[in-house]
């Protein structure tokens, strides 16, 4: 399985309230949050299907911007891992590995 969305946090979002007042960003939480449900969602067709039982590894490489335009994308690793990127026009923002939750 792999795949690919375009995501963006609007300025109005709550979290940049507190995140940083003067020069919001993107939390992690948010990052990790919106792969999470794409990846499931395109893998059951919901959200509420499989579930992702572990965050083997999260990295968030540069700060994200409200309203910025970014690309999420995935892969199965064969090995019961998703590995997903996220990446803006011209950097990459963060990268992980997911694990899927026993059934």
């Amino acid at each position: 399985m792999q795949g690919e969305i375009r995501l963006s946090f609007a300025a109005s979002h709550p979290a940049f309230a507190d995140h940083f007042p003067g020069r919001p960003i993107v939390p992690g939480v948010l990052l990790l949050d919106a792969a999470i449900h794409a990846i499931v969602q395109a893998r059951d067709g919901t959200a509420g299907g499989s579930a992702i039982g572990q965050v083997s590894s999260a990295k968030f490489l540069s700060p994200v911007t409200p309203d910025e335009s970014l690309t999420l994308s995935w892969r199965d690793t064969g090995q019961g891992q998703i590995r997903f990127d996220i990446a803006g026009s011209d950097r990459q923002v963060a990268t992980g590995v997911l694990g899927w939750a026993p059934p």
